[in-house]
């Protein structure tokens, strides 16, 4: 006899479960990839759509390609450059000094014979002639340039002494020497080392002084000061050979004249400083100019 309920589908085994599953969890991911990849097209279009009717800004760096370059080179941590202290007098100056250098040192200058006083380095310093690192004691650093005057027959000419404005001498037994000013070229500075202190006034050309070729030499040394006791200093040297037209061919004496008289401040503490009053001057065979120390 035939029942007329139609079949009952047997309930599918845990292994046909799982499976099922499984394959309904891969057909919904397939759903989300393609939902995913419709919005992503549309937010494309639409950035498309909004780049094209707006108006385009692009900021260009000014920062030239050697700025940047120089950027990157720069160290991470630079030293700052040693401040040169001012002061508005030479008392300024000795009291800046006093707890700086032995009171010993401090009171030779300007009394023991060849030195000099506050008042000339304070004219040193207001000239740019001479700078001071603060330190104790400080670092007084000067340019100087050296000249070795070549005479005709070979020979070369040295200061041998100076007399100074107190009365009292010292022995220099070096070539001429001159502190140059701020900016002033070695050039500069040897045209007026011959004029102040050879006695060759007035205007002086490249007829009258000439540079030998390849002779510059630049070494610095470190040494206490015979002007200034007790102060260490840093001598930048620039030194070269030269001929001079007009020399006495045997040895002779200068004078020099007054160093800082186009300032009135400054002639007027010249009037209390020790200068250079006069230079005596000898033709020696050869010399050489690795020991010499100016100033």
């Amino acid at each position: 006899m035939f029942s007329n309920k139609p079949p009952t589908t047997p309930p599918p085994s845990p292994p046909q479960q799982q499976q099922q599953q499984q394959q309904q969890q891969e057909q919904q991911l397939l759903r989300l990839r393609k939902h995913s990849s419709l919005t992503h097209l549309f937010s494309t279009l639409s950035s498309l759509l909004f780049i094209q009717k707006s108006p385009i800004n692009l900021k260009i760096s000014q920062t030239p390609l050697r700025n940047l370059f120089t950027k990157l080179k720069t160290p991470t941590t630079m030293h700052p450059p040693p401040q040169n202290p001012t002061f508005p007098s030479p008392q300024s100056l000795s009291d800046w000094l006093k707890p700086r250098l032995p009171s010993a040192s401090l009171a030779a200058w300007g009394a023991s014979p060849g030195t000099k006083n506050i008042h000339n380095l304070w004219l040193e310093l207001s000239q740019g002639e001479t700078s001071l690192i603060d330190s104790t004691p400080p670092i007084r650093t000067v340019n100087v340039v050296t000249v070795t005057v070549i005479s005709p027959d070979g020979r070369n000419l040295i200061e041998v002494r100076q007399e100074l404005s107190d009365g009292s001498a010292r022995d220099r037994g070096r070539p001429l020497s001159e502190k140059m000013k701020p900016g002033e070229t070695v050039e500069g500075a040897v045209m007026r080392a011959v004029r102040e202190e050879l006695g060759l006034g007035g205007i002086i050309d490249e007829g009258v002084v000439r540079i030998v070729p390849g002779s510059y030499r630049k070494r610095v040394e470190e040494r206490a000061s015979a002007s200034y006791p007790g102060l260490p200093a840093s001598y930048v040297l620039h030194s070269v050979d030269a001929w001079v037209e007009g020399l006495p061919e045997g040895d002779f004496s200068t004078e020099e004249g007054e160093e800082y008289g186009d300032c009135d401040e400054a002639a007027r503490v010249a009037e209390k400083a020790v200068f250079v009053k006069k230079h005596y001057w000898k033709w020696i065979s050869t010399y050489d100019d690795s020991g010499s120390s100016p100033h």
